[in-house]
């Protein structure tokens, strides 16, 4: 995930080396062993030969939804994954096509969404299910919402967790995220490095963000942690995986 201040005052790394350790979420505990079936580890594979991480959450059998900023050369997408040390049920599927906003904005991270077309059919169990996309006709901006990865456990240290992390986050409304198409909650408790992409999950049970990047108001105040605002792309989702 970046890091910046307000219209990118400081930008750090984007995701990992393919180091992991140990961990948690930032404020947060580590899941129930695949109570989020439809979360991706996408493994990224970068021009210069190296591999690093984003996130990522299951559409359907054929789709994945990421974060835009997580482009690279090519990819592939880790499903039915708890425990990374453990193999055991994962099904890794290379993606065939990819399908970043071509709206997205790499200076402010707005439309920071993409989708990612699997090269075969994710096969669904226990472990493997896809989740379902908050629309415009989903109501007011939801209040409690959930987050979950794999991602730093710390800002200080380079490792990313083995087991998946979740925590609970609060929206807020910030002036800046609105006009920006994201939902935002605030504080150091939340996603941290290598959690893009993964989603925001609601009261309801559906997905209404994709986690997108911190940024600190020019203004002073906590950091802001900002989400792609998923209903505000609905139509643009549901054409794009129809029409592939």
């Amino acid at each position: 995930m970046f890091f910046h201040g307000e219209l990118v005052l400081v930008i750090l790394a984007l995701t990992l080396d393919g180091q992991v350790h140990t961990g948690k979420i930032i404020g947060g505990h580590e899941a129930v062993p695949h109570s989020r079936p439809y979360m991706v580890l996408l493994e990224r594979h970068i021009q210069d030969g190296k591999i690093k991480y984003c996130g990522g959450f299951l559409l359907n059998e054929d789709f994945v939804m990421t974060a835009a900023h997580c482009q690279a050369r090519s990819y592939k997408v880790l499903l039915g994954v708890h425990d990374l040390s453990d193999k055991n049920g994962v099904q890794t599927i290379p993606v065939e096509q990819t399908f970043p906003r071509k709206d997205y904005n790499e200076t402010n991270y707005k439309n920071d969404i993409m989708l990612l077309k699997l090269s075969s059919k994710a096969k669904f169990s226990d472990k493997v299910r896809p989740i379902a996309l908050a629309g415009p006709g989903d109501g007011l901006q939801p209040k409690s919402c959930l987050v979950s990865g794999w991602g730093r456990t710390d800002e200080n240290i380079t490792y990313m967790s083995f087991k998946l992390m979740e925590v609970n986050v609060t929206l807020i409304n910030n002036p800046h995220c609105a006009l920006d198409n994201m939902y935002c909650s605030e504080g150091r408790i939340g996603p941290n490095h290598g959690d893009s992409g993964g989603p925001l999950v609601c009261e309801d049970g559906k997905a209404y963000g994709v986690v997108s990047n911190i940024f600190k108001p020019a203004s002073g105040g906590p950091q802001i942690n900002s989400y792609a605002k998923i209903p505000d792309y609905r139509s643009w989702v549901d054409l794009t995986m129809t029409y592939v």
